[in-house]
């Protein structure tokens, strides 16, 4: 199953931090994407089996495309306790847009199964 490009630039901020390495491509998704510069209401969810470890909302501030990268590094790392990568690699990502339209959401499932 193919990732759209907010649930793949979601998973991307994340692993930019655990890989401790600039991976993400601003200019090139923006000029492929002219969307990602609108500003929209974002929450970012980081849950396991169900269970809600990890959550980041912000108020419709930013660019989409920051939005998701900041709140995305927000939500796994800058809790009580941060995501380990075990935990990246069997969380589910779930990502809520608040728009004028109204609200759109995407769950990307574990990378591996429990």
């Amino acid at each position: 199953m193919n990732r759209s490009v907010l649930l793949q630039l979601t998973r991307d901020s994340i692993q930019e931090v655990l890989q401790a390495k600039r991976s993400i491509k601003k200019q090139t998704l923006l000029q492929k994407h002219p969307l990602l510069g609108q500003k929209v209401k974002v929450t970012i969810n980081i849950s396991i089996d169900d269970e809600l470890l990890h959550s980041y909302e912000n108020q419709g501030e930013l660019a989409l495309i920051d939005a998701i990268i900041i709140g995305a590094k927000k939500a796994a790392f800058e809790k009580s306790t941060p995501l380990t990568i075990s935990q990246y690699l069997h969380c589910e990502i779930e990502l809520i847009l608040d728009t004028p339209q109204g609200v759109i959401s995407q769950k990307d499932p574990p990378i591996f199964e429990n």
